[in-house]
């Protein structure tokens, strides 16, 4: 990756010394359907103008063929990531003719061939540096231009980029398709997506805007996509938009593609947003899921303007789109949808992210220091989606909403299809509120950590205690029993905190919630009266939000060590029953069997491991028929049973129709495949069960779950095949490589697995140097040892100081969490 990686230093150079006007791009995608030919043909007439007489031209693929510089034939100096250029004017055309390589990890050019139906299906993915493996660019996003996308692919086939189509010329065999010119965008904003998907259309008016939508998915998907809630929720994420941007949707149209094999959620491409085929569900799903598809929907379309329209300088300032979709996506569906409790999951889930990569060694502030592209990759942390937006919801109080609102009108007018910093967004905020955010922005942005809060008795009244103090608005929310027996606010305190101490006049309650309604970014502590209460009468809080808050600081305290890890089990177990807030229920689900698996010494942890099984068995059997909560709690039994068989034959009738399933519990292929991974895992299932399996589910996600139980059998033999196609298969898709890491991991068997500790560090700088990045990334974060000891890690940290930062970065965070695992259990005994 060492070649391919580029410098904020070198690129700003490039860009003061290069101005580009226009792309055309050519992609023969004839004969994408013969996957024996590994690439395709690319050409690009780069226009740009230039105050240098070389420079240099990203590329990744097999090979260039020829460069064209001012219509004069050069020779090709290109060493697998740059094309020189030389004998530049003031104005200039450069065409280069190239070969590309088809992607199977998600980065480029990714082509997916559909098992249920043998069709070939294509996308591309960009971000932050990908476009280079498709077309010859400038790959840096402050260089935008305008781009003419030209396609020959096979006929019958939709393609789909960023604009409408202009030209299509086509017979029995084959079609040219020339795209409309974009308006200037990014090259890393780029998008081209062919294929014969399904596509269902419809429209979004406003006055004189009329905005043509279309929804695309696999054919063999198809009966799966609910066009109708997709496009609702769309329509009401552009109201909303329109109505407090005051900026005109400027794209055109706006396409929504579900594509294989994602490597995200979800990305902004101007006009043709690309989500994972994970949001189309194929069986039941809960609210969680539909509210947090809602949710990604809206904050991909806030990146239209936030991103799209004004993009950032360089990946320094990646917050300036990330941090304000998180926070739109949130705001947008909490008062633009039916998810009126998205503030709940935001606090709940999405600043988990944050306070977990916030505590690491490699945290960063918000504007960070991102030296080059290597770093910019692994800058898409909860840093810069979740405590960003978590913050830009303490500035629209700190400013009033009416004033962020008109500073972010203000914004896109004055730089509209331009490039910005930290000061240009200042600038507006300051002007339209009158407030001088420079010190706001020094507490906030430009420094890391977070500061935790507790409530101390002091003189006869409280303080609230912070460490590392920052400037917080928040309320103190005191909460008594009613007369039915809810637990409910009575009264509300609200206060800003400056410094490490703070008076606050309390009224006596039962539970005293700081940070009541989510008004900051800290961790927050439960005095001992508050814990107590919770610990007796949790599920009696009547309001989502406050339970939200009051799980967030229990996991927190139980991810510090401060609270037991089996008082928190204990807890999940008594009050994850009656939690009517999937998400929160999602959420606590996924921490206890965390908890059970890195939190809880030996000891402890065998008994705990069969307790919760049961709790989740029975509650999968008493919970409402059809429920989203049924569905919860039989997806966390499947996970509990993949560590512990004692339900392995109740597993296994249910799965051969001896047993009927509990009434309502939709048995589908994802279900199915999550308890045919239990068996698997526990050793009660063979190759040829999963087999079988795989004959009623011959699709792409069943063959992935189907190569992720294979690998997830306890078999030395098995393991040892994992090992070496995880780290030696480079034919292996990211899905499936992500399939064999996780059966190579399932059901916890050190005894199997810890043999490979010592080739792990052995062999992860030879990955880093061999494979991309996101494939890199993914065996380096999925094999990590999960060890008992700091030595082998300390070991390679010690004497690998001159590895990749972008490597070291993982390691260290990666041992940081090996650290918290061995400290917590340690205060647990």
């Amino acid at each position: 990756m060492s070649i391919a990686n580029l410098t904020r230093t070198e690129t700003a150079a490039r860009s003061s010394a290069v101005t580009v006007r226009d792309y055309r791009v050519e992609l023969d995608l004839l004969a994408a359907r013969d996957h024996s030919r590994p690439g395709f043909t690319t050409t690009t007439i780069l226009e740009f103008d230039a105050t240098v007489d070389e420079t240099w031209i990203d590329f990744i693929g097999p090979a260039v063929e020829s460069v064209t510089v001012n219509g004069e034939s050069v020779a090709v100096e290109y060493d697998g990531a740059r094309i020189a250029v030389r004998e530049l004017r003031p104005s200039n055309r450069v065409v280069v003719v190239a070969s590309g390589a088809y992607s199977s990890s998600g980065e480029g050019l990714h082509r997916f061939l559909d098992p249920a139906d043998g069709e070939t299906y294509l996308y591309t993915q960009y971000e932050p540096s990908d476009a280079r493996r498709v077309f010859a660019c400038f790959e840096q996003p402050d260089m935008k231009a305008p781009f003419t996308f030209v396609v020959t692919a096979p006929a019958g086939w939709e393609l789909v980029s960023n604009r409408p189509i202009a030209t299509r010329t086509a017979d029995d065999t084959r079609q040219v398709v020339e795209f409309s010119p974009t308006l200037p965008i990014s090259t890393y904003l780029t998008a081209v997506v062919a294929g014969p998907y399904t596509r269902v259309e419809s429209s979004w008016s406003r006055g004189d805007l009329t905005v043509p939508l279309g929804l695309l998915c696999r054919a063999s998907l198809a009966r799966y996509l609910d066009a109708e809630t997709i496009f609702e929720v769309t329509g009401q994420g552009l109201d909303f938009f329109a109505e407090h941007f005051g900026y005109p949707y400027p794209w055109g149209k706006y396409d929504q593609v579900f594509v294989p094999e994602y490597n995200l959620g979800a990305m902004e491409n101007p006009g043709c947003v690309t989500f994972t085929e994970a949001y189309v569900f194929r069986g039941v799903a809960t609210a969680a899921q539909y509210e947090g598809r809602a949710n990604t929907i809206l904050h991909e379309m806030a990146h239209m303007w936030f991103g799209d329209l004004v993009t950032m300088v360089w990946w320094d300032d990646l917050w300036l789109k990330e941090s304000f979709a998180d926070y739109m996506g949130a705001l947008a569906s909490a008062e633009a949808t039916q998810w009126s409790d998205a503030w709940v999951a935001f606090a709940n889930r999405r600043k988990a992210w944050a306070y977990s990569q916030d505590q690491l060694p490699t945290t960063h502030p918000i504007v960070a220091d991102i030296v080059d592209l290597e770093a910019a990759k692994l800058n898409f942390d909860g840093i810069t989606y979740a405590k960003g937006a978590s913050v830009l919801k303490q500035l629209v109080a700190y400013v009033g909403r009416d004033a962020f609102f008109e500073g972010s009108r203000r914004y896109f007018r004055a730089h509209a299809f331009g490039n910005t910093t930290l000061a240009d967004l200042l600038a507006e905020l300051s002007a339209a509120s009158g407030r001088d955010l420079t010190e706001w922005a020094r507490a906030w942005l430009q420094t890391s950590g977070m500061s935790t809060l507790t409530l101390e008795e002091a003189d006869g009244g409280f303080e609230v205690v912070q460490t590392d103090p920052r400037p917080h608005r928040l309320a103190v929310g005191l909460y008594d029993f009613d007369a039915g027996g809810d637990l409910v606010r009575r009264d509300r305190v609200e206060l800003d905190l400056a410094s490490e101490r703070t008076p606050v006049v309390l009224a006596p309650a039962p539970l005293r919630l700081l940070n009541d309604g989510d008004l900051t970014y800290a961790k927050v502590r439960l005095d001992a009266e508050s814990l107590a209460t919770v610990e007796r009468s949790l599920g009696r809080i009547t309001d989502p939000l406050a339970r939200g808050l009051i799980w967030s600081a229990l996991w927190n305290a139980t991810r510090d060590g401060e609270l037991a890890a089996d008082r928190y089990l204990a807890m999940a177990r008594a009050f994850a029953l009656t939690e009517s807030n999937t998400a929160l229920l999602a959420a606590v689900l996924s921490n206890a069997s965390y908890a059970i698996g890195h939190y809880l010494p030996d000891s402890e942890r065998g008994r705990w491991r069969g307790d919760w099984l049961d709790a989740c068995w029975a509650a999968m059997e008493s919970a409402a028929p059809g429920s989203g909560a049924q569905l919860a709690w039989a997806r966390a039994a499947a996970t509990a049973a993949t560590v512990d068989d004692r339900r392995a034959a109740d597993i296994r009738a249910i799965l051969g129709g001896r047993t009927p399933a509990p009434d309502g519990l939709a048995l589908d292929p994802d279900l199915r495949w999550l308890l045919w991974t239990a068996l698997a895992a526990t050793g009660h299932a063979d190759s040829a069960d999963l087999d079988a399996e795989l004959g009623t589910d011959n699709t792409a996600s069943g063959r992935t779950a189907h190569l992720r139980a294979l690998t997830a059998r306890p078999d030395a033999d098995v393991k040892a095949r994992a090992w070496g196609s995880a780290l030696g298969d480079t034919a292996l898709t990211n899905e499936h490589l992500d399939a064999v890491i996780a059966g190579f991991r399932a059901g916890d068997r050190r005894d199997l697995t810890a043999r490979y500790d010592g080739e792990y560090f052995a062999a992860i700088g030879d990955v880093w140097a061999r494979r991309s990045i996101e494939i890199a990334r993914r065996i380096v974060l999925g094999l990590f040892p999960a060890a008992e000891s700091l030595g082998p890690v300390d070991a390679w940290l010690t004497t690998n100081t001159d590895a990749p930062s972008a490597l070291r970065r993982l390691v260290i965070e990666q041992r940081d969490h090996l650290a918290r695992d061995l400290r917590v259990r340690a205060a647990f005994r």
